[in-house]
């Protein structure tokens, strides 16, 4: 575990941001490059990148802000000031599927404006979601953040001492729940990059991926750490947040699917 790569002065350069900053611009290239191999405006779709990954950065950090918000009750400000205790840089505590939520929202306001092709610019965006996945999860690992739960499976991770999931557990061997994710990430990725290619209408790669990336998170979520605060308890059953997210989501992708496949203007010939 090496949350913090190196220190220039008081200043640490941390893994986690070290990761989401290389998803970043590895994310933008591919869609350059998609962008030019399918003769679409690439000015256009690096504004678009710029815009749903400000939105995703945003709606990450206020989805953990208000699933935490007796964290911040003593001084607001931590929740958007960079300069924290310790003289360290940076922001910590984000939520996937808020940036994720927030993202679809604020990209589709602007394809809109722009009067794009919103399912041909979905698509080409859609892979990147789970690259994104697949490399910010291993900063996540590196950061000893998103951990799992006790289990004596043999691939268990023990975390050392002073790391945030040995405050939980102790030393108590844990599923690498980060590690799973950023599999299934890149995975994913290699997938739905040749489901693209081959794809009967557009708009068929973006709902893929909402479906996939929901039941996926369901599953997990039963493995992964939560605090208390992140649970709600319906017909006996205990859920997090994230479960509910996942069930909208994977019924929006497939409300997609099954409209969008049934409109002549959208197939691919």
């Amino acid at each position: 575990m090496h949350p913090e790569i190196l220190h220039i002065g008081s200043l640490a350069l941390r893994s986690f941001g070290l990761t989401l900053a290389i998803s970043f611009f590895v994310g933008l290239w591919y869609v350059i490059k998609r962008s030019q191999r399918e003769n679409v405006n690439v000015n256009f779709m690096m504004n678009f990148a710029f815009v749903v990954i400000f939105a995703g950065l945003i709606g990450a950090r206020l989805a953990f802000v208000l699933f935490h918000l007796s964290d911040f009750a003593s001084d607001p400000l931590s929740a958007v000031n960079p300069f924290g205790a310790g003289g360290h840089f940076g922001i910590m505590g984000m939520n996937l599927y808020g940036g994720v939520l927030l993202s679809i929202i604020s990209g589709y306001i602007y394809v809109r404006r722009r009067k794009q092709s919103l399912w041909h610019v979905f698509d080409i965006f859609a892979p990147t979601v789970a690259l994104g996945i697949g490399i910010t999860r291993i900063g996540c690992f590196l950061n000893g953040c998103c951990f799992g739960v006790p289990t004596d499976l043999p691939w268990c991770i023990h975390f050392p001492e002073g790391s945030i999931p040995f405050s939980q557990f102790g030393d108590a061997c844990l599923h690498p729940t980060q590690l799973y994710s950023s599999l299934y990430g890149f995975l994913l990725f290699v997938a739905l990059h040749y489901f693209d290619r081959r794809k009967a209408f557009y708009g068929s790669t973006f709902a893929m991926l909402l479906m996939v990336e929901a039941f996926f998170r369901f599953v997990i979520e039963y493995v992964r750490y939560y605090e208390p605060e992140m649970f709600i308890h319906l017909g006996g059953e205990s859920f997090t947040y994230n479960h509910l997210i996942a069930i909208g989501l994977f019924a929006l992708g497939l409300a997609l699917w099954v409209t969008l496949r049934k409109r002549p203007e959208l197939r691919i010939r």
